[in-house]
């Protein structure tokens, strides 16, 4: 028992060794960034375009850093150049400038075809990296090398052994090799525990970067400002105030193409268990004993230790109709394009609040928001439940912003109250201010080896535990979508469930961005 713990202990000393040093590691040394499965989707639409837009901004030095793409479509450089090229910038409105500053970009970029279990394929790209770094004239061992994975998860264990064996850096003098993996991370406890368990053997947490994009959304970012640094919200932030919190993601398109893919995960896969749960995890979680990663991630891990088991009675699944009209899906499918989740939080702050989580596909509306709505005005006498009740609301998505509800008095001569918004709306507060992409701000992170917006391996378990049974019961067919109109709500139950939640619906108002 004693040498077991004292082998733990030893591991744990490592780990902790090691995270320091990545954390305390100068950015010196040249940067190698490795897209893995260049040729894909992912990476022309999400991963180059972030790269780029940090060259732009002086984040990526073109005499410290080269790109490698590596896929197993046989391409030269110049066609993944001209791959990519469109989605960079509209040439067609360009100006010289910008033409140029694309031309000098996709000179960054270099080609690798090989397997994603492939020796050879490997070899080469460590052989290309490697005359990247020496023509650099950097010190050996102060390189830096990002691998990002724009695969499919079921190619993650091969790819991370070929980088272990054959693309690793020497990271004695402050230079470091990190993997950045996109989910899904696994389709349910058990899997996402493997995947964890294979990859876990080959790195050390501290290079593992599992990205969540929502993570790097601006208002999610801003999310522990506004708890932690606005003193009127710490005593409302609570179950005597706060009745209800509803987590929302809409989308006014069905899978479009992606059928196939979409029905092995669905929509709680693809959405709730991890975007969704994440900004449930920054809303609820207790103020961390500083900003450093772990402290920010400890926390969000006990929010997820404390939530309850799923109730039957606290979930709406929903299936649009016309779903099964894509060659790509089963003619049975069970999948649900909708879902309505309520979670329940057993703590001192949160007990007894509901907190809503809901997303679908070919809904009314697309929009991502977080809506927190305080409880009845006691002794009112105003009337002002007929107005509706306090919220304040985040929307993440599309038109940034931040408003709240509040009842007011409407001007005239009589005493009326209606409602009205306090309103940030950040395209009229911030002009002429460019929201990055949440792309470019995580793969900024990871150069700068910050993990506090990425998913810790705990953190995973702990979300997983959360959904798995739920899944394995609609997987099995236990539990079955009820069929809603494309351009509804979708299912009438899904606001039954929210009444029933504590929801209360204002009639009349509605929030309108303002314009410039």
């Amino acid at each position: 028992m004693s040498g077991s713990w004292h082998i733990e202990e030893r591991a744990n000393s490592k780990s902790e060794a090691l995270a320091r040093a990545v954390e305390n590691a100068p950015e010196t040394g040249c940067l190698s960034i490795v897209v893995l499965g260049a040729s894909g989707d992912l990476a022309k639409k999400k991963t180059f375009p972030a790269l780029f837009h940090l060259f732009l901004q002086g984040f990526l030095h073109p005499d410290e850093v080269h790109i490698f793409g590596y896929a197993r479509t046989k391409i030269s450089d110049d066609e993944l150049r001209n791959r990519i090229r469109g989605y960079l910038i509209k040439e067609k409105s360009a100006s010289l400038e910008q033409l140029e500053n694309v031309s000098k970009f996709l000179q960054l970029i270099k080609y690798v075809s090989g397997s994603y279990d492939s020796k050879e394929g490997f070899r080469l790209l460590d052989k290309e990296i490697l005359e990247h770094e020496l023509s650099k004239k950097s010190v050996e061992g102060s390189y830096r090398r990002l691998f990002y994975f724009a695969l499919p998860p079921s190619v993650y264990p091969s790819v991370c052994k070929m980088i272990k064996d054959y693309c690793m850096n020497k990271s004695d003098l402050g230079g470091w090799t990190r993997i950045v993996v996109e989910k899904p991370f696994g389709k349910d406890l058990a899997s996402a525990e493997q995947l964890s368990s294979q990859i876990g053997e080959l790195f050390d947490e501290p290079q593992i970067y599992r990205i969540d994009h929502y993570l790097g959304k601006e208002l999610v970012q801003n999310l522990l400002v506004l708890r932690f640094a606005n003193r009127f919200f710490l005593p409302l932030w609570n179950r005597d105030n706060i009745d209800n919190v509803q987590i929302v993601f809409r989308e006014d398109f069905g899978t479009e193409g992606r059928g196939g893919y979409f029905d092995e995960y669905g929509i709680i896969r693809d959405i709730i268990q991890n975007h969704l749960l994440q900004v449930l995890c920054l809303v609820a979680m207790e103020k961390p004993v500083s900003l450093k990663p772990e402290h920010i991630r400890d926390e969000k891990v006990k929010v997820l230790q404390s939530v309850l088991p799923i109730k039957d009675e606290e979930v709406v699944l929903g299936q649009y109709e016309g779903y099964r009209d894509d060659p790509t899906v089963p003619d049975h499918s069970n999948t649900p394009t909708f879902a309505t989740v309520v979670l329940r939080i057993h703590n001192e702050r949160w007990e007894g609040v509901p907190f809503i989580l809901k997303a679908g596909k070919a809904l009314n509306s697309r929009k991502a928001e977080i809506r927190v709505q305080f409880k009845d005005v006691p002794g009112d006498i105003f009337k002002c439940q007929k107005q509706g009740r306090n919220e304040f609301v985040i929307r993440l998505q599309p038109s940034e912003a931040m408003y709240m509800k509040l009842t007011v008095k409407h001007p005239g001569l009589e005493m009326v109250a209606v409602q009205s918004e306090l309103d940030l709306s950040y395209g009229q507060r911030y002009q002429g201010v460019t929201i990055p992409e949440a792309y470019e701000r995580l793969i900024l992170d990871t150069i700068r080896g910050d993990q506090q917006h990425f998913v810790r391996r705990d953190e995973l378990k702990a979300a997983w535990e959360i959904f798995t049974p739920l899944l394995h019961r609609i997987d099995d067919g236990e539990l079955k979508p009820l069929p809603y109109q494309p351009g509804s709500r979708g299912p009438a139950e899904a606001d039954g469930l929210l009444a029933k939640a504590g929801y209360v619906q204002t009639h009349g108002y509605i929030w309108i961005p303002p314009t410039l």
